[in-house]
C-alpha cells in the first residue's frame, strides 16, 4: 500500500502546528494529498431561548486553524482543510471516523489531561477501532518532523499486530533498520515468530533484527516503552485492542496504557 491520501486531525490545542508540520513531512515524502480536518468541542450560542450555531468562539477558532493549516501546507500540490461543523462529542467522532475511512493513514494527537481538552477524550480510541485505517498517534510532549528511521515493532502473532506491521510498510520503507520485539512465555517460540516477521521484512527491503522478552509479570506495556527508549526508536508500530501480552494483559488495556504514556509516535491498527 502507498501513502497518497493523508489526514490529519486539527483544533485549537497548542500541538496542532506539530501534527500538521508532520503530516505536511508526509505528504511531501510520499507525494500525498493531505485533509485537514478540523473538528472540536463547541456549544451552541445561546440568544434568549433560541440557539445559534456555530457560537462566535468556534467560528474564531475555525478561522485560526484554517489560516494556520493553509500557512504550513504552503507550496503542497494537494492540500485541503475541511470543517466538521459540528461540535458535541459524539458528532465530533462520528464525523472524524468518517471521513478517515477514506485515508490511507489517519493522524491524530495524543489526549493530554493536563490541558482542557478541545476534542473528545475517546477520539483516538474510537478512530482506531471503528476507521478500519492505520492511525499514527503523535505524543503531546516532543518534537516530530519525521518518523520511521528506526522502528520498533511490537509483535505477537496477533490479526491486529499484522495489520500495524503491514500498514506500517510505507512509513519505514527507507529505514535504517527496524527492531522486531516479541514477547513470548517460552523463548522458541518468540525466536520464531519474530524470524518470521523479518523474513517478510526483508522481502520489502527492510532489515531488521529481532529481540524475545520472556514475560513473567504484568509490566510488560512499561517493559515496551523501556525498549523504545533503549533503541533510540522514532516509531512504535502495535496492533491495537489486541492482546499483546497474551494472558497477561487485558483486551485494550495494553492499547490504552500506550495510548496514556507513549513517548514516540505511535502506529496502530484494528
Amino acid at each position: 500500500m502507498s501513502l497518497k491520501n493523508l489526514m490529519v486531525h486539527l483544533d485549537q490545542g497548542e500541538r496542532t502546528a506539530d501534527r500538521i508540520n508532520l503530516a505536511v513531512s508526509l505528504a511531501r515524502r510520499h507525494q500525498a494529498r493531505l485533509l485537514g480536518v478540523f473538528g472540536q468541542r463547541g456549544q451552541a450560542q445561546q440568544v434568549g431561548v433560541v440557539a445559534a450555531w456555530p457560537s462566535q468562539a468556534y467560528a474564531e477558532a475555525r478561522d485560526a486553524s484554517k489560516a494556520l493549516f493553509e500557512n504550513l501546507t504552503a507550496g503542497l500540490p494537494a492540500a485541503e482543510w475541511h470543517d466538521i461543523n459540528r461540535g458535541s462529542d459524539a458528532e465530533v467522532v462520528r464525523n472524524v471516523i468518517n471521513l478517515a475511512r477514506h485515508a490511507d493513514l489517519v493522524i491524530l494527537g495524543q489526549h493530554d489531561e493536563r490541558v482542557k481538552a478541545h476534542a473528545p477524550e475517546e477520539l483516538v480510541m474510537e478512530v482506531i477501532l471503528d476507521s478500519g485505517r492505520p492511525v499514527l498517534i503523535v505524543p503531546y510532549a516532543g518534537n516530530f518532523t519525521e518518523v520511521g528511521r528506526h522502528p520498533l515493532i511490537a509483535w505477537n502473532d496477533a490479526r491486529e499486530a499484522a495489520h500495524a506491521l503491514n500498514d506500517a510498510l510505507p512509513l519505514i520503507q527507507d529505514c535504517d533498520e527496524a527492531m522486531v520485539l516479541s514477547f513470548a512465555t517460552r523463548r522458541e517460540e518468540g525466536e520464531s515468530s519474530c524470524n518470521e516477521v523479518a523474513r517478510h521484512l526483508l522481502t520489502h527491503g527492510v532489515k531488521a533484527r529481532s529481540e524475545v522478552m520472556l514475560v513473567q509479570d504484568f509490566g510488560i506495556m512499561d517493559m515496551l516503552l523501556n525498549r523504545v527508549t533503549d533503541r533510540g526508536a522514532d516509531l512504535l508500530i502495535m496492533g491495537a485492542h489486541g492482546h499483546i501480552g497474551f494472558p497477561f494483559v487485558s483486551r485494550g488495556g495494553g492499547t490504552r496504557y500506550i495510548l496514556r504514556h507513549m513517548t514516540v509516535p505511535v502506529l496502530m491498527a484494528n
